[in-house]
């Protein structure tokens, strides 16, 4: 089928216009030239709010959305605890899926929907923008090859808006870098603090490589609280306090993504890639999970 997917042009849904959807319509409407992304085109955009139009992009329902035959993808851009329904909703209907992170709060869900992407025949791409920042790149090379001892990443950053799910899933950014950059990991113990009305929240968890070595993360967030990453890895010989500072990439992070969606979509993307990123997706949402749980039975 990847054959036949490459010569087309391939018709998409955007569902959700906040911020990341009016930047998934404005990427599909001026795709990098040469680019795989050239071969998608914006179909119409789904949302709760009555919108005539975005960016001359025609409002459509979500019905409409699942139904038209030149409809093959759809983006997922709305609150986290929505991503589950309408992923399932557009694979059930045989559309490929492009989904922020997480796609789904818990790590059953998301293991159901895998199964119903690949019963389905088609893609299921879960967005990892972290992973494609230049300073993240570039803290991958410094740690290549070296023996971590032990480790911190510590985030902090504003309120979390209703219905981002628990820390463990609307953080799970922070933890795919740890997981991408030192393999798999296990849950020892993690703790959740929380001080509603100050609007203040602090969960800890401790992990361990595979290797038993400890890395520590925690999410931090109150109302006002700038956004910051702070690391500690402590290597053999050699620590590491602070994310490497490298210079913005030319091409935006949501164009990347969309670019390496598109070319899983014409059958560019080799089957070991597509299974390696598979596990490490759903390594993290099993990690979130425990996490939760962990925190959860402590909170009884």
């Amino acid at each position: 089928s990847s054959v036949c997917l490459s010569n087309r042009m391939l018709g998409a849904v955007v569902v959700g216009v906040g911020t990341a959807g009016a930047v998934r319509i404005r990427d599909m409407l001026t795709p990098l030239a040469g680019s795989a992304a050239e071969k998608l085109i914006v179909q119409g955009f789904v949302s709760r709010r009555k919108l005539d139009a975005h960016q001359d992009v025609k409002q459509i329902s979500a019905e409409e959305a699942v139904s038209r035959e030149d409809i093959h993808a759809a983006f997922i851009c709305t609150e986290n605890d929505s991503h589950e329904d309408f992923v399932r909703m557009f694979l059930e209907a045989g559309k490929h899926v492009c989904v922020e992170y997480p796609m789904a709060l818990s790590y059953q869900a998301a293991a159901q929907l895998w199964d119903l992407a690949q019963k389905k025949g088609v893609v299921l791409h879960e967005e990892h923008i972290e992973l494609l920042t230049e300073d993240y790149k570039q803290l991958k090379k410094e740690v290549e090859g070296k023996t971590l001892l032990e480790g911190s990443l510590h985030f902090a950053g504003g309120a979390l808006k209703p219905g981002f799910g628990f820390p463990a899933f609307s953080g799970i950014a922070r933890l795919s870098w740890l997981v991408d950059l030192f393999g798999e990991l296990s849950v020892r113990a993690a703790t959740f603090e929380e001080d509603a009305k100050q609007g203040y929240s602090k969960m800890t968890a401790q992990l361990l490589t595979s290797d038993s070595k400890p890395l520590t993360w925690i999410e931090e967030r109150q109302a006002g609280l700038p956004r910051t990453k702070k690391i500690n890895f402590v290597f053999d010989g050699f620590t590491l306090t602070q994310i490497p500072p490298a210079p913005r990439g030319t091409v935006g992070l949501f164009m990347q993504d969309l670019i390496l969606f598109s070319a899983k979509l014409s059958g560019q993307v080799s089957t070991e890639e597509l299974d390696r990123e598979r596990v490490r997706i759903l390594h993290c949402l099993g990690l979130a999970q425990k996490i939760q749980e962990l925190c959860k039975t402590l909170k009884r």
